[in-house]
């Protein structure tokens, strides 16, 4: 801006001059919000913003309640999503206390359980004095908030407010662990000197001290909460301007586009590939000509060239500006009338983005793209320019090139495009992983609690949170869904290679299931990356397999797909050449 001038200081320094501090936090979600309330304004006339959301909406509440919030702020990781079927959000203040409450500082001040016992009315609230209720009855009895920490110190033990708010900021604090145990005895010796028991004195300090790791002001978790409800509210009621919303908004938050476009087709929206006649930059919303239970006009998200990998933002708006008068009909017409390099094209060719409207498969548009040069030769560029048309292109013998297999098809797919709307990656090797006794994430989420089974997924989140002690927590995915297994230390030291290098992973454990809360606890893991590099070798339709004596009366069967390939053909020639799957994990500590 002009004129502006900023001045550096340190956040201490601010706090000893008495400087007002205020944190401004750059939040992804806020983007993807304004891109969201924007469409629908453009959709419908109605114009939404954080404050005019609608409130207290019972089927935004019931999704939040059965965690189906990916791709929503906040309550989209693990902790968060095995903790709402638990907590059961039913109003605005639950969603501040479960943004708060899965948290380092109140786990580790043992602070969740007791909420949990108390919210389902098995546990009573305990209140000696009714200061303390004063205090911590929003929050059954336990303290969640930095700003209760200072009005219990204040009201319960007798502290000056200037030395509250230093308690304040030794629980604020990021760095500094363990600043607040010197306030320990002043604490309990002033609750104790007000009438408490020296018992409920400490435990009430060593739930404060749990703050020590990070501990959440109340006005910073119905910040947050706000945020996480009204993207709750698009995605429940709108999920196509969420989910392109979302995939604009990218890189932010903990699962990849692959799972973002998953989730949004199980939510019944229709999703649409990649095309150069149809496709812009950012992904965009297309009427279907269909319509809604409600009497709604339906929308399809088309991909955009925005996923394309290795292709700019001005090449692709170069495409977009070629086609105002007319579509492209071939590949020749589009690197002629929109001035894009043959590398370009080769990336929409290996995006497969010739398909939808030119009917070109990847190997064909890429043979077309082969024959184009990036200097047009003089005779053909002065027609082009007299006869302000196209210059038809050189008729040439036409090639028979062998089509990809399905599967060579969804590895290139995740090579260029980062995801596929053809069959999951699972879906090739299902056979082979029945046979092993492997079971869908789908069936391992609907057993019993108890019972040992084996499944196996693309490896979609690694999280090792510092107040887990440890423990590692994995998400897996597979063409049925997905299923969260957890790691005990033990476990992920002896199978430490696997669990941070594997794309896809078997793991063999014990169901644990508390309500609708499932989990699979890991006892033996295996590297099943070899197995998911021979997706690209494979077809979708597999000949049901003979016994071997039944060979000679049907006919010798092709390649028997038994066992799992343990490794790749070890050459292959170079218009065979087979690429391994790119499968992105998301890790976070």
């Amino acid at each position: 801006m002009d004129k502006r001038q900023i001045i550096e200081w340190d956040k201490d320094d601010v706090d000893i001059m008495r400087f007002m501090k205020m944190d401004c936090l750059a939040l992804g979600m806020l983007s993807c919000m304004k891109r969201g309330f924007n469409m629908l304004e453009e959709r419908t006339g109605d114009k939404y913003d954080l404050a005019t959301v609608p409130q207290d909406d019972d089927p935004t509440y019931e999704m939040i309640q059965k965690a189906d919030t990916l791709g929503t702020f906040q309550i989209e990781s693990r902790a968060q999503m095995s903790m709402l079927p638990r907590l059961k959000p039913a109003k605005f203040y639950d969603l501040v206390i479960q943004v708060a409450i899965v948290r380092p500082g109140p786990i580790q001040g043992d602070m969740v359980h007791p909420y949990l016992r108390r919210r389902d009315k098995k546990e009573d609230e305990h209140y000696p004095k009714e200061e303390l209720r004063g205090v911590l009855g929003k929050t059954l009895g336990v303290p969640l908030f930095q700003e209760q920490a200072m009005r219990v110190a204040i009201e319960c033990a007798g502290f000056s407010p200037g030395k509250a708010d230093q308690l304040r900021r030794a629980m604020a604090t990021f760095k500094n662990v363990g600043t607040i145990s010197k306030f320990r005895q002043d604490l309990i010796d002033g609750m104790v000197a007000r009438g408490y028991e020296q018992e409920f004195a400490e435990r009430i300090f060593k739930q404060l001290e749990g703050f020590g790791s990070y501990g959440f002001p109340e006005s910073h978790a119905a910040s947050f909460a706000l945020i996480a409800y009204a993207s709750s509210w698009l995605k429940c009621h709108h999920p196509d301007i969420f989910c392109t919303a979302l995939l604009n908004s990218q890189p932010m938050g903990f699962y990849a586009p692959a799972q973002i476009v998953r989730d949004a087709r199980d939510h019944g929206v229709e999703v649409r590939p990649v095309c150069v006649n149809n496709s812009r930059f950012d992904c965009t919303l297309e009427p279907t000509g269909k319509r809604d239970t409600n009497g709604r006009e339906r929308y399809a998200v088309r991909l955009g060239m925005r996923l394309v990998k290795g292709l700019s933002n001005k090449h692709a708006a170069d495409i977009v500006a070629g086609r105002q008068d007319r579509a492209f009909a071939s590949v020749d017409d589009l690197w002629r009338r929109a001035g894009a390099p043959a590398a370009a094209l080769v990336c929409l060719a290996e995006a497969d983005a010739f398909l939808p409207s030119l009917s070109l498969a990847r190997r064909e548009a890429l043979w077309a793209i082969k024959a184009l040069r990036d200097e047009p030769l003089p005779l053909f560029a002065a027609a082009a320019s007299r006869e302000n048309a196209v210059v038809d292109e050189l008729q040439e013998p036409a090639v028979a090139l062998r089509p990809m297999t399905d599967g060579g098809e969804v590895v290139q797919d995740y090579g260029h495009v980062g995801l596929t709307l053809r069959e999951h990656p699972m879906t090739f090797l299902r056979r082979d992983l029945s046979r092993r006794r492997i079971v869908t994430c789908a069936e391992a989420v609907r057993v019993r609690d108890g019972t040992w089974l084996e499944t196996a997924g693309l490896v979609l989140v690694r999280q090792r949170p510092g107040s887990a002690k440890g423990v590692i927590f994995m998400t897996l995915e597979d063409e049925t869904g997905i299923a969260n297994a957890v790691l005990w230390v033990n476990t992920f030291e002896k199978y430490r290679r696997v669990v941070l290098s594997a794309g896809m992973v078997g793991i063999y454990g014990k169901i644990q299931r508390e309500g609708e809360v499932v989990h699979l606890v890991a006892h033996r893991l295996a590297d099943l990356s070899e197995a998911l590099a021979s997706v690209g070798e494979r077809n979708r339709a597999f000949p049901l397999p003979h016994g071997r004596g039944d060979e000679f009366h049907h006919g010798m069967p092709p390649e028997d797909h038994r066992t799992i390939r343990k490794h790749p053909p070890a050459t292959v020639d170079d218009e065979d050449d087979v690429e391994r799957i790119k499968v992105i994990s998301r890790n976070f500590h």
